[in-house]
């Protein structure tokens, strides 16, 4: 049975991160020492993780990591796109549109624009699920790859001007 749920950090149990870390072994490899030590230090407490699950196992994983954003002096919050991470055996069953459709809908349900950086032979991958390429030319992203192409989702205000923290 699929099953699809989204949980804060802080309804994560412990054995669900340590699912999620072997999930995200499974395409970097490093050791899953390394992937716990990723985890405690980058992902915070309000940020959503989308779980993909088969017969109670994850399968399917994605990181929507809450962060801020300035525009006109007034912060506001907006979603990083993490790890779409799907396991191998699953792959080509349409699962990747499922979770993708789940994705937005998270995000359109918590009122966030959206962003994520990939590389360029995935952008046609986002595109068919509305996701737009976001222009360099006012690139605040500070600390992120500028070979990365930015892409946008649930932008509702065509916010051009941003400077992120």
């Amino acid at each position: 049975m699929i099953d699809l749920k989204s949980l804060r950090t802080h309804q994560l149990k412990h054995k669900e991160i340590r699912n999620i870390c072997k999930l995200k072994n499974l395409h970097w490899k490093s050791s899953m020492l390394s992937q716990l030590d990723y985890f405690r230090s980058n992902i915070k407490t309000k940020d959503i993780h989308n779980l993909l699950f088969l017969n109670n196992k994850i399968i399917g994983y994605t990181a929507l990591r809450k962060r801020k954003f300035i525009i006109n002096k007034k912060k506001k919050n907006y979603l990083l796109f993490d790890t779409l991470i799907l396991e191998k055996n699953h792959r080509g069953k349409k699962l990747s549109r499922l979770m993708m459709l789940f994705n937005n809908y998270i995000i359109q349900k918590n009122d966030n624009i959206s962003f994520l950086l990939c590389n360029k032979n995935l952008i046609k991958f986002y595109k068919n699920f509305g996701w737009k390429i976001f222009s360099r030319k006012n690139d605040k992203f500070k600390t992120h790859s500028k070979t990365k192409t930015i892409m946008v989702f649930n932008n509702k205000k065509k916010e051009k001007y941003l400077n992120f923290e």
